[in-house]
C-alpha cells in the first residue's frame, strides 16, 4: 500500500530532476541514471511512476557481438547517420563490470569521441553488474529515462557474452549482431538460437580477407535454421520471431562508413515490417512480461530475505535443518517456508 507521508527531501530531489530532464537538461538525466544505478528498484519505482506516460516513443536498436568486431565504431557511425537527419540520439554502452569498483570500463565511450560535441547526442557507459554480459535492470530503467528525455533513437551496445543476446532482444525493437571476418571456426560455436534473436547480421571490417566467406557461412546458417528455438535452459522462455522476416546479412566498414547508409536502410525496413506485421506488439508483450517478472522477483526476494534474517519463527525451521533428518534438508524446509510465506503465516 502506498504511504501517505509527505515527500522526503530525496523524493523532492527526484521530482526536480525529472522536471529538469523533461526540459532537456542533460545533467539531470545523467544524475537520474546514476540514481537508478546506485539506488536499485526502490528508487527506480519512484522515477518510472513519474515518467512512464512520457515513454514508448523512442526506437531502440540493440547492437551486440564479440569483442574486436568493431561494435563501438559501428555504433558511432550509425549514430552519425541519425544525427545527420536531425534526430536526437542516445547511446548506452554496456561495459564489463570492473571487479574492483563495480563501475563500467570506458573504452567504448572513448572510441565514440568523434560525436561528443553534438548537442543531440547523449552517451552513457553502464556496467552489466556481473550479469555475464547481460543487461542489468538499471540499464532497462535508463532506456525508459532516455525515452522520456525525448530521444528519437536509443542505441544499446553490449558485449556478446552469455545472456547479452537474449537481453538485447528483450529490450530492442531491432537487434544487430556484429561479426568480423576471418576468425576461423567461430561461426561453428554460435548458439543455434542466434538466428532467432537477430534481425540483421553485420559482417564488419569488410575490407579484410574472409568477409565474403563469413557472409556465405551466415547465409548457410540461415538456410538451415527452420524452427523457432526454445531456450534450452528455461523452457518458459520462447524466442519471439516472425518467420516472415529473414535476417539480412550486410557487410560494412565502420572505420570508413562504407555501406553504413545501406545498413540504416535495413534497420528502417525492419522497423516498418515490425509495425505492419504485429511483431512490434509481440515483442513488447514479451519484453514487459520479463520486466514484470524481474520486478516481482526483486521485491519478493527482498521480503523473503528480510523474513529469514529477522523473524524468530524461522529459527525453528533452521533447527530442523541442523537435525540432519530425512525431510529436514534445506530444499524441503525452503519449500515449507515459501508455502507458509505465500499464506502470510509469518505476518
Amino acid at each position: 500500500m502506498e504511504s501517505s507521508k509527505k515527500p522526503s527531501e530525496n523524493d523532492s530531489e527526484l521530482l526536480n530532476l525529472i522536471k529538469e530532464m523533461k526540459k532537456g537538461n542533460r545533467r539531470a538525466v545523467a544524475r537520474l541514471i546514476t540514481k537508478v544505478e546506485n539506488g536499485g528498484p526502490e528508487v527506480s519505482k519512484q522515477i518510472i511512476k513519474e515518467i512512464y506516460p512520457e515513454t514508448g516513443k523512442s526506437y531502440i536498436i540493440g547492437i551486440t557481438g564479440s569483442p574486436g568486431s568493431g561494435k563501438s565504431t559501428l555504433t558511432n557511425q550509425i549514430a552519425s547517420e541519425y544525427l545527420n537527419k536531425g534526430l536526437k540520439v542516445s547511446i548506452i554502452a554496456v561495459d564489463p563490470t570492473s571487479p574492483f569498483s563495480g563501475g563500467a570500463l570506458l573504452g567504448d565511450r572513448i572510441r565514440m569521441k568523434s560525436n561528443f560535441t553534438n548537442k543531440n547526442l547523449f552517451i552513457r557507459s553502464m556496467a552489466n553488474r556481473g550479469k555475464l554480459g547481460g543487461l542489468a535492470m538499471a540499464t532497462k530503467e535508463a532506456i525508459h529515462l532516455l525515452d522520456a528525455f525525448g530521444s528519437n533513437i536509443i542505441i544499446v551496445e553490449t558485449v556478446g557474452v552469455g545472456q547479452s543476446e537474449i537481453d538485447i532482444f528483450k529490450s530492442a525493437h531491432t537487434t544487430l549482431v556484429i561479426m568480423p571476418p576471418g576468425m576461423g571456426d567461430e561461426i561453428q560455436a554460435i548458439k543455434a538460437g542466434i538466428t532467432e534473436i537477430t534481425d540483421i547480421f553485420v559482417v564488419n571490417k569488410m575490407d579484410r580477407d574472409g568477409a565474403d566467406k563469413r557472409v556465405n557461412e551466415l547465409e548457410t546458417m540461415l538456410d538451415i535454421a527452420e524452427n523457432i528455438m526454445v531456450d534450452q535452459n528455461n523452457q518458459n522462455i520462447r524466442i519471439i520471431k516472425s518467420k516472415k522476416w529473414r535476417p539480412p546479412v550486410i557487410k560494412t566498414n565502420a572505420l570508413t562508413g562504407e555501406n553504413v547508409p545501406n545498413l540504416i536502410g535495413l534497420i528502417e525496413t525492419h522497423h516498418k515490417f515490425s509495425k505492419t506485421s504485429g511483431l512490434k506488439k509481440q515483442r513488447l508483450t514479451y519484453r514487459y512480461k520479463h520486466y514484470v517478472v524481474d520486478i516481482i522477483q526483486y521485491f519478493q526476494n527482498k521480503d523473503i530475505e528480510r523474513l529469514i534474517f529477522s523473524n524468530p519463527k524461522i529459527n525453528e525451521f533452521i533447527d530442523q535443518i541442523l537435525s540432519y533428518k530425512i525431510g529436514s534438508d534445506p530444499y524441503s524446509i525452503s519449500e515449507i517456508i515459501l508455502e507458509l510465506f505465500s499464506k502470510r503465516y509469518f505476518s
